[in-house]
């Protein structure tokens, strides 16, 4: 925690929607003292000048797989979760979902059991839990382990019932292949976040799942039936249904700059496309494998690929997804910026603490350098 008096200006302020010229803020002791333009915020404390750089709230990242070399499936517990959580605080992220990829009904079980204990110890960080798997479509696994993939059975469904009742936020990604609508129905009801993701499903299907109660939609383009002119698949229902999200993974590898834009520019609202790192084991780390279910997973030139090339994950940070929306996509910085926060946020049923906000703390923020390229944290 910061402690004494401290403002910063000379900076752009985020404030979840608007980036505002001319404004300072100050802290005490960590807690917001002033926040206005520049000529009602005197002087108070320590002056940091931040010399064009962006200061708003921190990042919310919905898919995060590990970091800090090791991955959540590894060893489910509170420390594995505490040290993924550290890894992207270094990155920016406040507040994400740790992501559990296909795996055993055991392994599920415990990653559940040990992001419950997270949450009650107050774990920095853990919003809640995202399962990605294992009710998936083998056709369009990725880097999923076939043999784990299965359908939903009615124990685990009651499972998932009883860990969305324990944790702020449970999102379970699931492919029509192997989940019921009506069981999509009852996750919605108990207010679990449904994402479609890892799925061959047609347009109509997915829009069946959709009035089901799916709210979401795992990494747009990958790993799910694509856009076609007859057929629209589930690209085309993520685009056309108003109410849904879509994650999306800009790293420039897994989706071309040219397909987001045009993504962007189509997707109805009030859903927006927010971004994801899809981070895995490598995040935070100089690490150039590791291996997942003893396949090893190789890192070079910004990619994460199995032996044979299926890509696995993202070598990604949302400071580097920002700066490739802004500058290869083209589009506005606002936009983007709320793409790693307010949009990720509204699904987490959190309101985000912006510098606006008169409770926001000093942590709660993170300092983006104007170029793009770097990211530090206030503590």
């Amino acid at each position: 925690m910061i402690h004494g008096t401290v403002t910063y200006r000379g900076g752009r302020i985020f404030d979840g929607t608007r980036l505002i010229d001319g404004y300072a803020i100050s802290f005490k002791d960590g807690q917001r003292l002033a926040y206005g333009p520049d000529a009602d915020v005197p002087d108070m404390g320590a002056v940091i000048h931040l010399g064009g750089d962006i200061l708003g709230p921190g990042y919310v990242d919905l898919q995060v797989n590990g970091g800090d070399g090791i991955m959540l499936g590894d060893d489910p517990s509170v420390d594995t979760l505490s040290r993924i959580a550290r890894a992207h605080r270094a990155l920016g992220v406040t507040h994400l979902l740790p992501t559990l990829i296909t795996d055993t009904p055991e392994i599920t079980r415990a990653t559940i059991a040990a992001t419950i204990d997270a949450v009650r110890e107050g774990v920095p960080g853990i919003a809640g839990l995202h399962l990605e798997g294992p009710h998936l479509s083998v056709a369009r696994k990725g880097a999923h382990d076939a043999a784990l993939i299965r359908p939903m059975t009615d124990d685990d469904l009651t499972e998932l019932l009883a860990a969305a009742d324990a944790l702020p936020c449970l999102k379970v990604t699931i492919a029509p292949e192997n989940v019921t609508e009506a069981q999509v129905a009852a996750m919605a009801q108990a207010g679990i976040l449904v994402s479609l993701g890892h799925t061959d499903a047609d347009y109509d299907t997915c829009r069946s799942y959709m009035a089901a109660g799916a709210r979401c939609v795992t990494h747009l383009f990958n790993a799910m039936s694509q856009l076609g002119n007859r057929e629209p698949g589930l690209v085309g229902a993520a685009l056309a249904c108003g109410k849904v999200f879509s994650g999306l993974i800009a790293d420039a590898v897994h989706v071309h700059p040219e397909a987001i834009r045009t993504a962007w520019a189509a997707k109805s609202g009030p859903g927006r496309i927010f971004l994801v790192s899809d981070a895995m084991a490598v995040a935070g780390s100089d690490k150039t494998e590791f291996t997942l279910k003893d396949r090893t997973i190789h890192r070079r030139d910004g990619q994460l690929t199995l032996s044979d090339g299926t890509l696995a994950g993202a070598d990604l940070d949302l400071t580097t997804a920002i700066r490739v929306m802004v500058e290869q996509v083209g589009l506005p910085l606002e936009a983007v910026l709320g793409a790693a926060t307010t949009a990720p946020s509204q699904l987490l049923n959190a309101g985000l603490v912006t510098p606006a906000d008169p409770n926001c703390r000093a942590s709660d923020l993170i300092r983006i350098s104007r170029d793009l390229r770097a990211v530090s944290v206030l503590i």
